[in-house]
């Protein structure tokens, strides 16, 4: 290795040092350096060494300047799932040996201050991701537009079904009944409030604060002939008021941030009936990773969702508690994610023909080409979980 650079020559001893699985180098000059984990690898991760740039990008910058040097071409893989895999599994060596540089963290730390979820933060961070357009998100979702973590089963194999079933668990968890008022904070496209409308014969009062979500949601239950069950409004969850005999959100936590976990569940207690219901979807990260997560801006908070910040168990716990409600119960279902994105990133490849022309690049492409593989790593190491909880207002 006399011949490469200062930078791969590290990223080549990190790699020496791998617990679990094996990395492979395949350089520009048709040179391939193997390195397996002690224990014995049945995923190997692929790096394509385009411009050996990449390797003082990702030292320098963590996963923010592996992704930014992926999206400018200088690495590629034939599997990039495979290969964050790899890395996500030797998480626990890696947080201490990719440590982003003190400049880079500063920045980082700066960048994410800056989009602070207030209400007009919030709407602007929403809008970033949400209101890419509906036609995109139509290309490559599934029929029922559900954009989170589908609960697949034992005999559950089409997505959309899964995503349904997703719905029902969640309902199932808060009791819902025929009559009863469910706020959904978060509506989506207004896939849970069609079935909880639909399905379970309930009232339903949705939020967001995505215009083109407003729209769709509100087109579609006009079409089902559900409007005199479902309501849709563009409203801050901190503006709602009211009583409810139940409440879903899903996957709507993530976008709260930090600073206003405690807001969320205060408003969840205000907002629900003495004796009422609240079943929440949330990702969380791992208790031993929140500390250092919760101090750095990762690829996901800079490039995808601005302002987010996900829970550990321990933190989901401890707000539920603070708030004065009582966690009923709580189910894990992490590897369905992983699956919903597989599937998911499958789509979007094969709808690329299609979504090219409404004015996205080669760049964009490799964005959502590497967020999907990130987290679809992220949920098979278990670095990150995808929970559904119910909690109560005694």
């Amino acid at each position: 290795l006399a011949d490469v650079p200062l930078f791969f020559k590290l990223a080549c001893a990190f790699a020496e040092r791998l617990q679990w699985g094996a990395l492979r180098f395949d350089l520009p000059d048709g040179r391939s350096l193997q390195f397996n984990g002690r224990e014995p690898p049945d995923t190997t991760g692929v790096i394509v060494v385009n411009d050996f740039a990449f390797a003082r990008r990702s030292i320098l910058g963590g996963d923010i300047g592996f992704f930014e040097s992926f999206a400018d071409g200088q690495w590629e893989s034939p599997d990039i799932t495979a290969a964050l895999y790899v890395f996500a599994m030797n998480a626990d060596y890696l947080a201490e040996a990719f440590k982003a540089a003190p400049l880079v963290g500063w920045f980082d730390r700066m960048n994410h201050a800056f989009n602070k979820n207030t209400r007009q933060g919030s709407r602007r961070n929403i809008m970033a991701h949400y209101d890419l357009g509906n036609e995109f998100y139509r290309r490559w979702l599934d029929p029922t537009m559900t954009y989170s973590s589908a609960r697949f089963g034992e005999s559950i194999y089409d997505l959309s079904e899964a995503q349904t079933n997703k719905y029902r668990t969640l309902a199932q968890s808060i009791g819902l009944h025929p009559n009863e008022h469910v706020l959904e904070i978060g509506s989506g496209w207004g896939g849970f409030a069609e079935f909880a409308a639909k399905e379970v014969g309930a009232k339903v009062t949705g939020l967001t604060i995505s215009p083109s979500q407003l729209e769709f949601a509100r087109e579609r239950i006009f079409r089902e002939g559900l409007s005199d069950r479902v309501e849709f409004k563009m409203q801050d969850y901190r503006d709602a008021d009211g009583a409810y005999d139940k409440i879903a959100s899903i996957e709507m936590f993530e976008a709260v941030g930090r600073e206003y976990w405690s807001t969320y569940f205060r408003k969840v207690r205000d907002l629900l009936r003495p004796g009422g219901v609240a079943g929440l979807q949330i990702i969380t990260i791992a208790d031993r990773f929140f500390d250092a997560y919760s101090n750095s801006t990762d690829f996901i908070q800079r490039y995808v969702f601005p302002g987010g910040m996900l829970p550990s168990p321990d933190k989901l716990r401890g707000q539920i508690e603070k708030a004065g409600l009582t966690l009923q119960q709580s189910s894990a279902f992490g590897l369905d994610y992983a699956r919903t994105l597989s599937e998911w990133h499958r789509r979007f490849l094969t709808a690329w023909d299609d979504i090219a022309p409404m004015g996205f690049d080669e760049r964009f492409k490799r964005l959502w080409r590497f967020y999907l593989s990130y987290c679809e790593a992220g949920f098979k190491a278990a670095t990150t979980d995808v929970v559904q909880v119910s909690v109560s207002r005694t």
